[in-house]
């Protein structure tokens, strides 16, 4: 790709942006814990709304910086092919990711400490 800005835009973003729609699912699946249906949807709000400040202000600066520097050592390494092969593992492990979220639940991405109770919906 002759211009960084354009993969980083149509490519690397969108595939943020699903990443943190998969946080949202997993915020989802832990607040199925409160019974109360409204406590839940505050719960969620209030996880959300933290999760994205923490995402804007902390997490996605050092991820920007973390890609562009994969990014930027796999071109200058191995070339075209190797920001190719990049594209294409980013695109696979965002794939990879929502499969096993939406086809075999959320737990299956998470530790199993950190999974719900069985009693629990």
């Amino acid at each position: 790709m002759k211009n960084p800005q354009i993969v980083r835009n149509y490519y690397v973003l969108p595939c943020c942006l699903l990443l943190l729609n998969l946080c949202v699912e997993l915020v989802s699946y832990k607040a199925k814990m409160i019974d109360d249906a409204l406590l839940r949807t505050a719960a969620i709000m209030g996880m959300v709304l933290f999760g994205g400040a923490m995402v804007g202000f902390v997490f996605a600066p050092a991820i920007g910086t973390l890609v562009g520097w994969l990014h930027q050592n796999s071109r200058r390494r191995w070339g075209g092919l190797g920001e190719a092969l990049f594209l294409a593992a980013l695109g696979g492990v965002v794939f990879w990711l929502y499969y096993r979220i939406y086809i075999l639940g959320p737990e299956s991405v998470l530790p199993a400490e950190w999974r719900n109770p069985r009693l629990h919906r």
